[in-house]
């Protein structure tokens, strides 16, 4: 547990960290960059600490890919035992 994925400054999200794999779901925790926050496809959202600051929590199994700030495509693509494959895209 506890990688850390970095993304594009423009998805208006940090570094999202990996909390938990539990349940068929993967959980994340990010802090935001900008000032905004959507996510679809997902359950999530909600203010979490992320690193001293605020952020965002996410919770998603595998299976269709969650939309977060309508810029960036976060798809669970498969569940192991102790990890987990992310696809992480622009949005569109």
């Amino acid at each position: 547990m506890g990688d850390v994925v970095t993304v594009p400054e423009k998805y208006g999200l940090g570094p999202i960290e990996v909390t938990a794999i539990t349940g068929g779901e993967v959980e994340m925790v990010a802090p935001l960059t900008g000032s905004g926050y959507s996510v679809s496809g997902c359950s999530g959202g909600g203010g979490v600490s992320s690193k001293g600051s605020g952020g965002v929590g996410l919770s998603c199994g595998e299976g269709p890919a969650a939309t977060i700030n309508d810029a960036m495509s976060l798809k669970v693509v498969e569940i192991r035992d102790a990890g987990a494959v992310l696809r992480i895209e622009p949005a569109g």
